[in-house]
């Protein structure tokens, strides 16, 4: 495994651990009827850290490309709701996040 694919599969992993420590941090946080849809969440968000080790045993780049693109637009997506919220962490944290894994995926492509 090259230093660029290693690179984006870290970036791509530590991203969605951070999208799960924040889908527990609200299941374990709000009301009951909120908790229902933040479970969900953790569903959704336990699959896309299973998904991103694969590449680490894998060593399979079309299966980082697929993840780190999904990465990608779940953070576009937290970043859109940050600004919706009007929170400034919030919104610089998955932007940040989103840039810096997008910068990983052509590093390992090119």
């Amino acid at each position: 495994m090259s230093i660029p694919f290693l690179f984006c599969a870290l970036i791509t992993a530590v991203s969605a651990v951070i999208s799960l420590g924040f889908s527990i941090a609200a299941a374990f946080n709000t009301a009951s009827e909120v908790r229902n849809v933040a479970l969900y969440t953790c569903a959704r968000s336990v699959a896309l850290v299973l998904v991103s080790a694969v590449p680490f045993f894998t060593g399979s780049t079309p299966w980082l490309q697929a993840i780190a693109c999904s990465m990608i637009i779940v953070q576009v997506c937290d970043t859109a709701v940050g600004v919706l919220i009007k929170d400034r962490m919030k919104t610089l944290g998955p932007a940040g996040t989103a840039l810096l894994n997008l910068a990983a995926v052509i590093w390992l492509l090119s």
